[in-house]
C-alpha cells in the first residue's frame, strides 16, 4: 500500500484527509505524471457517486486538470464502471472517479483509470504520490489559451447502458425482480437498464440525498431487499454498493447469493458454451473453501490472489483469463469491462437464468458454501504496520489453522481501504471457527490496540 493510494484508490473522510486543496493536486499530479508520455493535450473524464462531498472534490479534481493545461469531461453521478468504459468511448487519455465505494457517505475517494480503462499500474500511482507528497516537481501552471476546458457530458449514462445491454443475448421480459440502488450511482443507471432489457423491477433506496449512500442499504446491508424479495413473492432481488461496482443478489426465499455463488453460476455456465478462457477462475484468499471444492467437482481450474479486484484483475491479465471476482460481488467478466461491474454482473446472471428457463432458488446446489465468521477489529495506523511482524498474533494465526485442519482455514489481512484487521475464519463446524476467529481477534485487540 502507497502513502496515498491504497488498494483501491485515495480514500478518506471528506475535508478531513481528503481536502480539495489534496484533490487540486492529485488533478494536477495526474495531469503531469500522464503527460509525459503524452504530446497532445490531455483529455479526462471525471465521474462522481452520490455523496454530499463529491461535487467539491470533483470540481477541486477538474480545476487541477485545468490548471496544468489538460481538458476535463464531466460526467456527472455514474457508477465507477461507466467511467473505465467511458474511457475509452470518449477517447479519453484517463478516467478519475470520485466514490468510497461502499463506505458511509462521510468518506469519499478517487480512483484513477488508464486511457484503457484499466486502474493505474503502481509505478504511476507512485509517481502520482511523489508529486503530490515530496512535491519534487513543481508544476508548470498553463496560462492564456492553454488552460484546460471543461466540457459536460449529456449521453454518458445513455452510452453506458446501451453497452451493458449490448452485452446479453436474452432480456429480462417478465422478470419480477427488485433493485436496491443503495442511494448511490446506480440510482442514475439502474432503472433504464432494467426497464429497457423487460425486467419487471422495483427499485428501491434510489433517492439519493447525498447522506445516504450506503445506509441500511445496498450490498452491505441485504435485509430490506431480502424482506422486500419474500413479501412481494418476487424471483430475485439485486442490490449494488456506493458506486455499483459490486453486485450481491437474493433468490425468492429471500437466501444470500454472494459473489462466490454468482462467480459458481456464471463459470458453469460459461464452461458449458465454451466460453471460459483457460477453463480457470481467478479469486483470492478470502473465496470460500466450497467456491473451490466446487472448482475441483467440476474440473474448473482455481487461482487466488490478495485481496482486491485490481489484483484479481492483474492476474486475468497476466494469465488470459476471462472471468473471476470477489466473494463481496466485485465480478469481472473481462470479454465486456476491464473492471468489476454490479450491473453487467447482475444482468449477466438474470439473462442466464431467462435463457435456462430457471429460478435463482433453482441453483442453490451448484455450491455448497462452508460456513465463515468474519471479526473486524478497529485498530491505530501503527497498528496495522505491527501486525505484519507481531509474534503473538502469528502465534495466534497458526494455533487457529492447526485447530481447523484441512477442512478449515484462518486468514487474518489488513484492510487497504478502512482502519481494519479483518479475521476470517472458514471450516465445516460454526462452533469451531466461532471460537477460534474469536480468539484470534482477541489477540490481535490486545497486541495491536485494537477496539
Amino acid at each position: 500500500m502507497g502513502r496515498l493510494f491504497g488498494t483501491d484508490g485515495i480514500r478518506g473522510m471528506a475535508n478531513e484527509k481528503l481536502t480539495c486543496e489534496l484533490a487540486l493536486e492529485v488533478g494536477r499530479a495526474t495531469a503531469m505524471a500522464l503527460s509525459s508520455n503524452n504530446r497532445r493535450r490531455l483529455l479526462v473524464a471525471v465521474g462522481t457517486d452520490t455523496r454530499i462531498s463529491s461535487d467539491m472534490l470533483s470540481h477541486s479534481i477538474a480545476a487541477g486538470l485545468c490548471s496544468v493545461g489538460a481538458d476535463v469531461l464531466m460526467l456527472g453521478v455514474i457508477p465507477t464502471p461507466a467511467v473505465a468504459f467511458l474511457v475509452g468511448r470518449y477517447k479519453a487519455d484517463a478516467g478519475i472517479m470520485i466514490s468510497a465505494s461502499h463506505n458511509a457517505a462521510g468518506f469519499n475517494g478517487i480512483k484513477v483509470f488508464s486511457g484503457d480503462g484499466y486502474k493505474l499500474p503502481d509505478e504511476l500511482e507512485e509517481r502520482i504520490e511523489s508529486l503530490v507528497l515530496d512535491k519534487e516537481e513543481p508544476p508548470k501552471l498553463a496560462m492564456g489559451e492553454e488552460i484546460g476546458k471543461i466540457s459536460y457530458m449529456a449521453d454518458a449514462v445513455k452510452d453506458y447502458v446501451q453497452h451493458l445491454k449490448s452485452t446479453v443475448s436474452h432480456s429480462l421480459d417478465g422478470m419480477r425482480i427488485a433493485v436496491d440502488c443503495a442511494n448511490g450511482a446506480a440510482s442514475r443507471t439502474a432503472e433504464k437498464l432494467f426497464t429497457e432489457l423487460g425486467a419487471d423491477a422495483t427499485f428501491l433506496f434510489n433517492r439519493p440525498d447525498g447522506m445516504n449512500i450506503n445506509h441500511n442499504c445496498g450490498s452491505t446491508h441485504m435485509d430490506a431487499l431480502r424482506q422486500y424479495v419474500v413479501e412481494n413473492g418476487l424471483e430475485a432481488g439485486v442490490a449494488f454498493d456506493g458506486d455499483a461496482d459490486r453486485c450481491l443478489c437474493v433468490d425468492s426465499r429471500g437466501n444470500l447469493v454472494d459473489g462466490d455463488m454468482i462467480m459458481a453460476i456464471c463459470a458453469l455456465d460459461m464452461k458449458k458454451r465454451g466460453k471460459l478462457n483457460r477453463n480457470t477462475v481467478v479469486g483470492t484468499i478470502m473465496t470460500n473453501l466450497g467456491f473451490i471444492r466446487f472448482c475441483e467437482q467440476n474440473g474448473i481450474g482455481f487461482t487466488a490472489t490478495k485481496v482486491g479486484d485490481r489484483f484479481v484483475l492483474e492476474e486475468m491479465l497476466l494469465e488470459e483469463y476471462d472471468f473471476g471476482g470477489e466473494q463481496s460481488g466485485h465480478v469481472i467478466f473481462r470479454d465486456f469491462a476491464t473492471t468489476g461491474d454490479g450491473q453487467l454482473t447482475a444482468i449477466q446472471l438474470l439473462s442466464l437464468l431467462k435463457r435456462e428457463g430457471k429460478q435463482l432458488s433453482d441453483m442453490e446446489n451448484v455450491m455448497q458454501r462452508y460456513p465463515q465468521v468474519m471479526i473486524n477489529v478497529t485498530v491505530p495506523p501503527e497498528g496495522k504496520l505491527s501486525f505484519y511482524t507481531d509474534r503473538d498474533v502469528k502465534a495466534a494465526i497458526e494455533a487457529g489453522k492447526k485447530r481447523l485442519g484441512k477442512e478449515g482455514r484462518v486468514v487474518v489481512r489488513v484492510s487497504g481501504t478502512e482502519p481494519l484487521i479483518r479475521v476470517m475464519c472458514e471450516g465445516a463446524n460454526m462452533k469451531d471457527i466461532q471460537e477460534v476467529a474469536q480468539t484470534t481477534a482477541d489477540v490481535v485487540k490486545a497486541r495491536l490496540g485494537g477496539e
